[in-house]
């Protein structure tokens, strides 16, 4: 069954409502009351929420700890952009903050049974936003004027009566001693202080100068004095959300209010990494599908993917065998694991690719754009994503470098493009879209890729994973892969891996070359080459002459017949007009210009009239090949490593197909005959093929002589009468030579 009768996507998700924006929470409108019902509202925000395995051991800390029965009193999240981190901090905003009861909260009353907590009090919450605040702006409340992120706190705790225990600290920018803050902690009590995006805000204050909000001295010496008042005071908890990498903490500023930070909060922090990956399929499928349909119907789909994947083992990734992929498909439905994998571990490694809100905000789209357009995939795969969309394309290459639209445009997805007019003209591949779902599972796992890597693009398997549904035959498309690889110009492959690139491959530089390589004095001399090499050298024939002329064939009875091969132009034709008999007609008879007296010492071998095309074209592609490698590797072609072994490996492959085509171009024996027809004698031509498999050409070419009685290596005196008889002893001849009729045959 498809995946849109089983599973239903939200409301938002199906109208193409939902606000990219809305996808990121944030803390202080929410503190504020001014968020979208489904982060402000706690209910509908529990609701929503999938409750990981480290939100779960961070909401029992956060409980225990405002219940005074111990949990950690402070609490850093250090996670990767898009990891979660406002939303852990909202959910612990809502269980603090407690506008509902904690029954109606989903999930909550198992966690306070498990922690033992029968009643969890009601705290204050002080919400300190680094990117809200600025260091140089004072904010007003009412009467008073606040410029410091200890003003800050001590307003939010405790209003009026609590900044005027620090408005001295605040008014000089100079950090509050320990004991104050304890104190101002103590009466706030059961209290909660969730600060998000600190480096942002410290990061602005450069090194040595007075700001309104203190300097980056007075800042970190604050941050220090309240990590340590938390441990003072049992029922009061901080958590902090710090960037994971330098990156993300922006500028050399950043990574020292970094380095400063960390220092102070791993005394006394229990660091908190939200989120795995399986974890994420849950996430992004609570917050794109209303129902992801009946627990039997998704099993049932999901053991049908399971059986295909282990009945073709070698086509697909090892991982796919055993039952955790079954319970991965059934968990992520009706979401592909596989395009999880590829967003989860390769678009995030982009800068701007924020994990969990960047796959919400581009699968939102997806999925908004295949149930208008009636996608009856069985599981959303990478090969279903309809990169034709403009919408869908847009939000594709927003995280990419330039240069990705005319790629995805020609080569990728879209009515104009390469592998549409493939589907167009196959059957077998158009009626699966084996190329466009093969060109889309290439694009999502190669594009993110960086050019410096190592190893490059995504694997056969896994092609094959991203783009084939049960029941669809495997070979299909790894055809249309092979079909793909030439004729698209920008992507490449190396042993067993694909990807896509923005710079074109060198097929189209050899497309170039191939149209100037000359027919005369290029291609004819490489296949005579070629064609000179099939015949090695042990034979029985008096001689070999390819493409000779005929001065050059010798006229005489030598130690065998001669064998003859025919050039390009003088092709064997099963129609009227034959060339190759013409050709031969002339050796035949003539040596140059004198007439050839010994004729039955030649054998006749020529190309099929229907390969010599195919078999010119692959000559052109090799020597275009060549030309490129030779180029590369003198420096006149300015390319890098992995383009020379590209064009190594085509040349190759070229040669190899150059090769068998000699063998099935040069196939055809031909051999004259002379009849008496009304009495005359006369020239008949005889032809018979050679198989292009057979190991020894020489070989072959002997038995199918010996075969056909056109060579005889032994005569019965039967033959030799009758032979005698019609040519020789009639009238009144009495006797003939040994010798002559020897010769003569």
């Amino acid at each position: 069954k498809p995946w849109r009768e089983i599973a239903t996507p939200h409301k938002d998700v199906l109208a193409g409502t939902f606000k990219q924006s809305e996808f990121a929470a944030d803390i202080t409108q929410v503190a504020n009351g001014e968020a979208p019902s489904e982060y402000q509202d706690a209910q509908q925000f529990y609701a929503r929420t999938y409750i990981t395995e480290g939100m779960l051991l961070l909401l029992e800390s956060v409980a225990q700890r405002l219940a005074s029965q111990g949990g950690d009193p402070v609490v850093q999240l250090q996670t990767a952009f898009g990891g979660g981190k406002t939303h852990t901090l909202l959910a612990v905003y809502h269980l603090a903050s407690r506008s509902v009861p904690t029954s109606q909260l989903s999930g909550i009353p198992p966690l306070l049974d498990e922690a033992g907590i029968a009643e969890l009090p009601k705290a204050r919450v002080a919400v300190i936003d680094g990117i809200k605040l600025s260091p140089s702006q004072s904010r007003t409340y009412g009467q008073q004027t606040i410029n410091t992120l200890w003003g800050e706190l001590a307003w939010q705790l405790l209003g009026e009566a609590g900044f005027e225990q620090l408005a001295d600290s605040d008014r000089d920018g100079t950090s509050p001693g320990k004991e104050i803050l304890t104190n101002l902690i103590r009466q706030a009590a059961p209290c909660v202080i969730l600060i998000d995006e600190l480096v942002a805000f410290i990061r602005q204050l450069e090194i040595g100068k007075q700001y309104k909000a203190g300097t980056f001295d007075s800042n970190v010496s604050f941050i220090q004095a309240l990590t340590e008042a938390m441990k003072s005071v049992p029922n009061a908890i901080m958590l902090a959300s710090l960037p994971e990498s330098e990156i993300e903490a922006g500028g050399t500023m950043g990574k020292r209010a970094l380095e400063a930070l960390e220092k102070y909060f791993a005394r006394v922090e229990s660091v908190w990494k939200p989120v795995a990956t399986e974890e994420a399929f849950e996430i992004v499928r609570r917050r794109l599908f209303e129902n992801p349909g009946d627990r039997a119907e998704v099993e049932g789909i999901s053991r049908q993917f399971s059986d295909f994947y282990r009945k073709h083992a070698e086509k697909f990734p090892l991982e796919t065998q055993s039952n955790e992929y079954f319970e991965r498909l059934t968990r992520s439905y009706p979401i592909h694991p596989e395009i999880f994998d590829r967003l989860y571990e390769d678009w995030s490694t982009l800068e701007k690719f924020q994990r969990t809100r960047g796959v919400l905000q581009y699968m939102a789209i997806v999925i908004h754009r295949l149930w208008n357009t009636d996608n009856r995939d069985a599981l959303i795969m990478p090969g279903t994503l309809p990169l034709d969309d403009s919408n869908v394309r847009t939000k594709s290459i927003h995280y990419l470098p330039q240069g990705w639209e005319p790629v995805i445009e020609r080569e990728i997805d879209g009515s104009h493009s390469v592998p549409f007019e493939i589907d167009g003209h196959d059957t077998r591949f158009g009626s699966v879209q084996a190329a466009r779902r093969t060109t889309r599972t290439v694009f999502l796992g190669s594009a993110p890729a960086a050019a410096n890597q190592a190893v490059r693009g995504i694997q056969a398997e896994r092609i094959l994973l991203g783009a084939v549904q049960p029941g669809q035959t495997v070979g299909v498309f790894e055809d249309v892969l092979k079909r793909l690889c030439d004729r698209l110009h920008y992507l490449y492959s190396e042993q067993d891996r694909y990807w896509f690139d923005t710079r074109p491959n060198l097929r189209r530089e050899m497309e170039s070359r191939k149209q100037n390589i000359s027919d005369r004095d290029e291609l004819q001399i490489l296949i005579k080459s070629r064609v000179t090499r099939v015949f090695g050298r042990n034979h029985h024939f008096g001689g070999i002459h390819v493409f000779t002329p005929s001065v050059d064939i010798p006229d005489d009875y030598g130690t065998g017949p001669r064998l003859v091969v025919l050039p390009t132009h003088a092709a064997y034709s099963r129609g009227e007009n034959n060339p190759a008999f013409t050709d031969a007609e002339k050796i035949l008879y003539n040596r140059g210009d004198q007439p050839r007296q010994k004729q039955n010492r030649l054998i006749f071998l020529a190309p099929d009239f229907d390969v010599v095309s195919r078999l010119k074209e692959q000559g052109r592609i090799y020597l275009a090949w060549d030309s490129i490698v030779t180029d590369i590797e003198n420096g006149t072609l300015n390319q890098d490593i992995s383009h020379l072994n590209q064009a190594k490996r085509s040349r190759d492959h070229s040669e190899q197909s150059l090769n068998q085509l000699i063998r099935e171009t040069w196939k055809w024996l031909i051999a004259p005959l002379e009849d008496f027809i009304k009495g005359k004698p006369q020239l008949v031509w005889e032809a018979v093929q050679v198989s292009p498999s057979a190991p020894n050409l020489i070989q072959a070419i002997e038995d199918k002589l010996r075969e056909e009685e056109w060579l005889v290596y032994e005569w019965s005196p039967i033959h030799l009468r009758n032979l005698l008889k019609q040519w020789y002893l009639k009238d009144d001849t009495k006797d003939v030579g040994a010798l002559k009729v020897w010769q003569d045959t």
